[in-house]
């Protein structure tokens, strides 16, 4: 997608890394240049800020974000086993949503995102 299509809550890749935007400001062209577009994020998975000026008219990576259910199979310390509930597919992660944790129990639901490749709860259901 182009920069300037994007709005703030809208998921773009910054840097290799998946990010949210939280913030969103464009300038007006100028005499021998194009709009720029200025934007804030914070990481999906790294939770910390990134940003990027770009001219409005270029094209920017849009993450595909796949949210799945799952159920907790077992917990070892920060590793948490998952069986997905359509594929039936089992898979490890440790990046959890700090808020979350003390709610996922073995064998309760869980909603993940698996986005590049990579996993992170982001819900305990029930």
């Amino acid at each position: 997608m182009d920069l300037g299509s994007l709005k703030v809550g809208s998921y773009i890749v910054i840097d290799g890394e998946p990010c949210r935007i939280v913030s969103y400001d464009h300038s007006k062209p100028g005499k021998h240049g194009s709009a720029k577009a200025r934007v804030a994020a914070i990481g999906v998975f790294d939770g910390s800020k990134h940003s990027l000026v770009s001219p409005v008219s270029a094209n920017m990576e849009v993450p595909l974000i796949d949210k799945r259910s799952g159920q907790v199979i077992s917990i070892s310390g920060q590793t948490l086993q998952i069986m997905d509930l359509e594929t039936f597919e089992v898979f490890e992660t440790s990046s959890v949503e700090d808020d979350i944790k003390n709610r996922i129990r073995q064998g309760g639901e869980v909603e993940y995102w698996k986005v590049l490749e990579r996993i992170k709860i982001v819900r305990a259901k029930g």
